[in-house]
């Protein structure tokens, strides 16, 4: 297995793990947003549910760090491509800075890399599905 292909493969995995962290963190904050409507729909006093909206904060603040922390993740895997020669490896639906004319994409399926994800700049190196 060669670089570029490893590179391939951990990109994708990088993009899942930051989508799937980018929908817990909606969902999260969309359950957070409704508990006070809730709350005051259903006749209920202030102080009831005071936990639940207090978890429901924690765990919007908790998936906002995991974000930063794959961020940081991003930004060191980025820097160790750029080392390697690997620099114009960019997986994922959303078109990477630099991507000239942009690839666009679409919706990437666990464990596989679909046509039109890799960054048309990368060496050709056969079909990555």
């Amino acid at each position: 297995m060669s670089r570029q292909t490893i590179g391939e493969a951990l990109a994708a995995r990088l993009f899942a793990a930051e989508a799937a962290v980018d929908q817990a963190l909606s969902e999260a904050a969309m359950l957070a947003a409704a508990l006070p409507t809730a709350r005051a729909d259903a006749w209920l006093s202030a102080v009831t549910g005071q936990k639940a909206f207090s978890g429901a904060a924690a765990a919007v603040g908790a998936l906002a760090e995991a974000r930063g922390h794959l961020v940081q993740t991003h930004n060191t895997l980025a820097a160790l491509a750029r080392k390697l020669g690997l620099d114009a490896l960019a997986v994922g639906p959303v078109d990477k800075p630099g991507d000239t004319p942009p690839v666009g994409g679409g919706v990437c399926p666990v464990g596989d890399i679909p046509h039109g994800m890799v960054n048309k700049t990368l060496p050709s190196i056969g079909d990555p599905c």
